[in-house]
């Protein structure tokens, strides 16, 4: 990168970090550190919140998904919107968590069910969580590495260390330093800043791309240029996509509303809210707060595309596939092992020809019709990276599952590079800072927290002191660092990165949505339930993700060895065959048949279905929930919960959310959600569904349709939203230092539960009032 490019991205960071460490004389006690004091407003939680939820890793997600499949499925995701609707307005789950005042899951878990519940649940929850993360500084080093154009590895005081590593240690350094000083006090003022810093970035990025490419000439083309049933824009063309399609937006529906909060890698602000209500307006901000960011997601995602299939740019096309084949290459197989290999695929890519030990080495393992040289003296960019796979392949077939993913998940990160100019160059790249470094501090503080307060503070007969809870706290969220860093180094990935998230969140994810979901509004839910939900569906996550890792290696070879291969095929591709094109499992020595997302699903279906049952079986009594939500005798703050009667005229407001706590801005605000998502989104969904069975669109209406809704009225949006959200955030900010300021600390506000209470609301011992002045 230019000069300039690195002073652009380094001073909002430095911004950022000095900001960070002024925050740390707000934190007085353990709720402080675990939920900013329990004092945020909307603005804050919006605003920061979504700069924690879409990390560095969730944005090579995006282009990695967007990339190999396109637009076109997502269209179907608009079936869930009445459903995200309904369930946002309302604050379902959200509302209800917030009233019971819980730090953590594991906290709510043990009111609600039991002691050792809480602590099973927070066994698993903790394992999926870290191992889910672990892999965040990976891909998020790896972005920044090849994006920069760094060396794979650097000279210091003459020993070579891989620069992986280092920049690994150094942002994981920077995200500690960050977490330790004021915990989510730290987090939230960051991500905020960071947050707000970001949306003139998004509005530049996404005005450059718009002038860089054509729409019509460019773009729309080269999407539009695909084979039967893998139609990247048309959603009534996508029958032949296999990974991501129709099934996998389904399944994100359910889960949706199966899942509701399930996932705590954001556990911090999920209570931080002044209110219970201002938790649910975070969340109803939430609709508008995107703006131009996932405009300028959708966008280099679509101009990655274009830069590397459209004929305008071929050449820069191969540039880019040679450069990336030799960065992977040198960092996938960097051994001794593969030094011949290393040079073989050198020689390829200079000279365009596959010498006679390359192409015997392809041929080992099926790679052939390579051996000539172009006509025009260039190789094609597709078969850079069959050469450089196959080669790989026959010295170890895992180093070439691994070269082929981080290969797409790099691919158009590099083709980014090569399209955005000086400056923008910078800009962007402070952006994929600032979203990995707030992912890191929110999930570190997440699984770090989940782990102390609900496996190892159970167990203690003598509550710690605050100062000592703080400091395990510190202790156990660098731990959570350390692992992550040396799972990054060690782990070779071979799914997409969302099939990753969904088979290790399925470790958790699985069996938690019941027991959260039911727990909060079934007085007949049980612990035995609850466990049965667990145990079901961490068990057939845990045993995909092993058969996942084990399948080329070990379980193909061994079903082969036995003679049972055909048996075991015959069974997967028949169970499957009744839902295809949707659900395909196919028998290969390739990859394991039934991908993570259909796990996840089976995972899901079993754990409900158990839950209830085992729950009805052994229910005794009915549980006090106005006691665990703090409703009638036992309200304790903001404004009281009254039930509302139901008429014709209320259907509709009941259905927003809207209560008596609700201001006339707050009523303007949810109307304006429902026009905007059900109104208009869901609607012109359905006209678009009728219209098209009716009389089917040509591909460049699709084309049309896309250009208007996903690029000219989100930037219509992002426009108010950018100076909306800046304003709000800003003041929202500044009211939070000053009830961070005001708040006095109580020492019983720190995660304990005695009888199903939680340990704040039982009365201090005599003589004392639990408070530090």
């Amino acid at each position: 990168m230019h000069w300039i490019d690195w002073v652009i991205m380094i001073v909002p960071i430095l911004v950022v970090c000095l900001i960070g460490l002024r925050t740390q004389r707000y934190v007085k006690d353990v709720s402080d550190f675990l939920t900013a004091g329990r004092v945020a407003g909307r603005y804050v939680i919006a605003v920061a919140g979504g700069e924690a939820a879409m990390g560095l890793i969730s944005l090579v997600a995006i282009f990695e998904m967007y990339y190999n499949s396109g637009f076109a499925f997502s269209f179907w995701s608009a079936v869930n919107t009445p459903i995200g609707l309904v369930l946002g307005l309302t604050g379902y789950c959200v509302y209800r968590f917030r009233e019971t005042r819980s730090m953590t899951m594991g906290q709510f878990f043990e009111i609600r069910y039991s002691k050792s519940f809480r602590i099973f649940a927070a066994v698993l929850q903790s394992a999926s969580g870290v191992i889910n993360y672990a892999i965040f500084p990976a891909v998020g080093a790896r972005c920044i590495i090849y994006y920069c154009g760094m060396p794979i590895s650097v000279n210091i005081f003459g020993m070579q260390f891989p620069t992986f590593a280092l920049v690994m240690m150094a942002f994981l350094s920077i995200a500690i330093l960050i977490v330790t000083i004021g915990g989510q006090v730290t987090i939230m003022v960051t991500d905020c800043i960071q947050g707000i810093l970001s949306y003139p970035m998004y509005a530049i990025i996404v005005g450059y791309i718009i002038y860089r490419f054509s729409w019509f000439n460019e773009m729309a083309p080269t999407l539009l240029n695909r084979p039967p049933g893998q139609s990247m824009l048309n959603p009534f063309d996508i029958e032949n996509l296999r990974t991501f399609n129709l099934f996998y937006v389904a399944v994100g529906i359910i889960s949706s509303f199966l899942n509701r909060m399930s996932w705590c890698g954001a556990q911090g602000y999920s209570t931080a809210a002044a209110t219970p209500h201002e938790q649910k307006m975070g969340g109803v901000l939430g609709t508008w707060r995107s703006g131009f960011s996932i405009m300028m997601y959708v966008l280099l995602a679509i101009a990655g595309f274009t830069f590397l299939n459209h004929v305008n740019y071929s050449k820069q096309a191969v540039v880019v596939h040679k450069e990336l084949t030799m960065k992977t290459v040198r960092d996938v197989a960097s051994g001794e092992k593969f030094a011949v290999v290393r040079a073989e695929i050198g020689d390829y890519i200079k000279t365009g020809v596959v010498s006679p030990e390359l192409e015997k080495r392809l041929e080992s393992v099926g790679v052939v019709g390579l051996t000539k040289k172009e006509t025009d003296g260039k190789i094609k960019a597709l078969s850079i990276k069959a050469v450089a796979m196959g080669a790989i392949k026959s010295e170890d077939k895992g180093k070439a599952q691994t070269f082929g993913t981080i290969y797409g998940q790099m691919l158009v990160p590099i083709a980014i590079r090569q399209i955005l100019p000086v400056g923008i160059t910078g800009i962007f790249c402070a952006i994929m800072i600032f979203l990995l470094v707030s992912t890191d501090t929110t999930y570190m503080h997440s699984w770090g927290g989940i782990i102390v307060q609900d496996v190892i503070l159970p167990f203690r007969k003598k509550p710690f002191t605050p100062r000592q809870q703080l400091t395990l706290l510190r202790l156990v969220i660098a731990g959570v660092a350390v692992f992550a860093f040396c799972f990054s180094f060690f782990f070779g990935q071979v799914d997409y990165i969302i099939m990753f998230f969904a088979i290790t969140g399925a470790i958790w994810l699985g069996g938690a949505g019941p027991c959260i979901v039911f727990g909060l509004y079934w007085k007949r839910g049980t612990t035995w339930g609850a466990y049965a939900a667990l145990l079901s569906g961490s068990i057939l996550a845990v045993g995909g993700f092993i058969s996942q890792s084990l399948w080329v290696k070990h379980i193909y070879p061994w079903l082969a060895e036995v003679q049972m291969l055909d048996s075991v095929k015959w069974l997967i591709e028949g169970v499957s065959a009744p839902f295809n094109p949707y659900i395909v499992w196919r028998v290969t020595p390739d990859k394991f048949p039934i991908n993570s997302q259909e796990i996840y699903f089976i995972a899901m279906i079993i754990s409900v279905t158990l839950y209830v049952t085992i729950s009805l079986l052994t229910s005794k009594e009915a549980f006090n929930m106005e006691r665990m939500l703090h409703r009638g005798k036992y309200h304790k703050e903001g404004h009281k919960f009254e039930k509302v009667s139901l008429t014709f005229r209320s259907i509709l407001p009941k259905l927003l959310g809207i209560d008596p706590q609700y201001t006339k801005g707050d009523r303007i605000l949810a109307w304006s959600v429902f026009f905007y998502s059900l109104v208009y989104h869901f609607g012109a969904f359905l006209t678009i569904v009728i219209w098209n069975l009716i009389s089917p669109w040509p591909n460049h209406w699709w084309a049309n349709w896309f250009l208007w809704n996903s690029v000219i009225l989100v930037g219509m949006v992002g426009a108010i939203t950018t100076v909306w959200f800046t304003i709000g955030g800003s003041v929202d900010l500044y009211k939070l230092f000053k009830r961070l300021d005001e708040k006095v600390a109580n020492i019983h506000d720190d995660g304990r539960v005695i009888g199903h209470v939680s340990s704040e609301d039982i009365e201090p011992p005599e003589g004392t009032d639990g408070l530090i002045h």
